[in-house]
Order: C-alpha cells, then structure tokens, then sequence
C-alpha cells in the first residue's frame, strides 16, 4: 500500500487504486473468514422493504435496519457477537484515517448485478468528527456524491476494486449511494458482484 494523493470530490478524498490486487486478495480472505461467523442477510428499510445490498458486520458493533429503524447493535441477528475487524482492513483506516482512534465497526456491504444504495447521511454515530473510511473490493460501483441537503446537486465518479475513500470533514455528512455496478467488471469476486466495507467510530 503506497500512499498518493487522493483526488479530492466535493471534500471526499478518493485513493484511487490504493489496493494492489495482493491486498486486496488479501482483504477479501479475511472478510470470507468473517462472514462464515457472522453470515451476510438482508435487513428491511424502516418501512418493511429488504433492502438489496446484503450485509454483515465486524467490530465491536454492526449495523442493523428493521422497522425499529437504522441503529448499531453489539451482535448480529444470530444473536452471536461480531467477530474482529482483521488487521488488514485496520491498516487501511490507520493508513488514511488521520487518527490513531480504532474504528468500532467495519460494516461489509456485497452488491449484486441489480442491488443499490439510495442517497443517505452516515448519522448514527455518536461523534462526527471521526471520517467513515469506505474501501471498494470487486466490480465497479457508481458512486454518487451530494452536499447536506438531499435534494441538492451531485456528481458521480466509478469506484473500482483496491479504491479507498474518505469522508470527514465538511463532507462527513453528505448524502451519498450508489446508483448502479458495473457486473462482471472485476475478476476478484468468483461469481462478480462489489464488496464495499466502511470503517466507522460509533461511541
């Protein structure tokens, strides 16, 4: 992992190719090994919908969504605890966070040829003064990127496999999603698909 100047989006610092394909292999083993403790489900929206991304979690909490509505729980719907956030992802965030605070959760996001993720905030931490440090493994994903306000002007920029982002600052809050992938793009994934983990201090 080589460190070179992201190209910054609207306040979101962008690694592109950060990730050479070892790491990412690498990455991807260790989040296999996590989801086989803690299998990947698919929670409903607020308003009873399943959303498409599947998810788990790792960490001392995972983020969950069901009719209660978006919250981190300290165990996954099994009712076993989360396993531990591999070192190899802790070294992304130590390596492009700006801080020495450990992340409370790396949730792990898989996206399938049709799965997407509406324009949404990244608000139930308890402190935003910590970024949200987003790494994309396999296909590429379109990443749409607004202000503070949902229904201001976006811009979007293709996401690829090894790509690492970071949102703090002034654009810790925006709106953000992904509108569509881009299948078959990648060969890291046996049967394609993206792999997004985001690295979150939640307390």
């Amino acid at each position: 992992m080589k460190l070179v100047k992201p190209l910054n989006l609207r306040g979101f610092e962008i690694y592109k190719s950060l990730l050479p394909p070892p790491d990412q292999q690498a990455i991807l083993d260790d989040i296999r090994a996590v989801t086989a403790q803690a299998p990947m489900f698919s929670p409903l929206t607020a308003w009873g919908k399943p959303m498409s991304v599947r998810m788990s979690s790792a960490g001392k909490y995972g983020w969950y969504s069901d009719r209660k509505g978006y919250r981190y729980e300290p165990a996954h719907p099994n009712g076993t605890p989360w396993p531990a956030i591999p070192q190899s992802v802790l070294d992304v965030w130590h390596a492009v966070s700006g801080t020495t605070r450990q992340p409370d959760c790396c949730l792990i996001n898989h996206y399938t040829e049709k799965a997407r993720m509406g324009l949404h905030q990244d608000k139930d931490e308890q402190d935003f003064d910590f970024p949200v440090v987003s790494i994309s493994l396999g296909d590429e994903g379109l990443f749409r990127i607004g202000g503070l306000e949902r229904k201001g002007k976006t811009e979007s920029i293709w996401l690829s496999s090894g790509d690492v982002c970071v949102m703090g600052g002034a654009a810790r809050l925006a709106y953000h999603g992904i509108d569509r992938i881009r299948f078959g793009s990648s060969g890291l994934l046996k049967n394609n698909g993206r792999i997004n983990l985001t690295l979150r201090v939640v307390d």
